[in-house]
């Protein structure tokens, strides 16, 4: 049995003895990287966090497991109010899959410095970093009810600046980043409409994909209901 008092090793031992190779051949399908992979699912790996409870420096001990169930945990039982600037990007170091990324970011989000972490990892050309960035502004539009709209209306110039990454990681945030404000109220759609207006009619194949998918989204009558109401 494992608790809130196991270490790294005896948690490790626990995933092995969940192994599942069906599993792993089923998160290939769907692009997740498994090198390394146990193949436990993602709520049978929240169940465990849970009972593992949140501890910060065993969670930083997890990471550097290398295996992907054990970084997986790391992030749901790391402390966002003691994870550091570097901790995040030393991360972000290994980030290799969009289903590490899009769980970091969500983690990313709560901590006091996230904004810095946005402006730097888009700032990096590596793909899952540069997605890293889009994934927590999408999250963030969500999560973060409290933040001023006037935060999110500012990430929309870089938005436009990535819009023609061609990388399809990149691409898919940085169209759901667009998505997601525009999705946060009636403040926030204006602006985000018209952006994606903007890029629906670019001459670049990669920001008129995002512009076009973003526009039907966000010109849908459920949500311009939703928005109305």
């Amino acid at each position: 049995m494992i608790g809130p008092s196991s270490d790294v090793a005896g948690i490790i031992a626990h995933l092995e003895t969940l192994r599942s190779e069906e599993n792993i051949s089923g998160m290939a399908r769907f692009g997740i990287v498994t090198d390394g992979a146990i193949g436990i699912s993602n709520p049978d790996m929240q169940k465990i966090a849970r009972t593992i409870k949140r501890d910060h420096g065993r969670a930083l001990d997890l990471w550097r497991a290398g295996i992907r169930e054990a970084r997986m945990l790391a992030i749901y039982t790391a402390d966002p109010a003691v994870l550091t600037p570097a901790e995040a990007r030393g991360w972000s170091e290994d980030f290799a899959s969009w289903e590490i990324v899009d769980t970091a970011a969500d983690l990313f989000v709560e901590t006091p410095f996230w904004q810095q972490l946005v402006v730097d990892f888009a700032e990096d050309d590596r793909e899952f970093v540069r997605r890293t960035a889009f994934a927590m502004i999408a999250g963030a539009a969500v999560h973060r009810k409290d933040e001023p709209d006037d935060t999110f209306i500012t990430y929309l110039p870089l938005i436009e600046a990535h819009s023609t990454d061609p990388r399809n990681f990149v691409r898919k945030a940085v169209n759901w980043a667009l998505r997601n404000i525009g999705k946060r109220n009636r403040t926030c759609h204006a602006p985000a409409l018209k952006l994606s207006e903007k890029l629906a009619a670019s001459s670049d194949k990669n920001a008129r994909w995002i512009g076009k998918d973003a526009v039907r989204e966000l010109s849908g009558e459920k949500l311009l209901a939703r928005l109305r109401g």
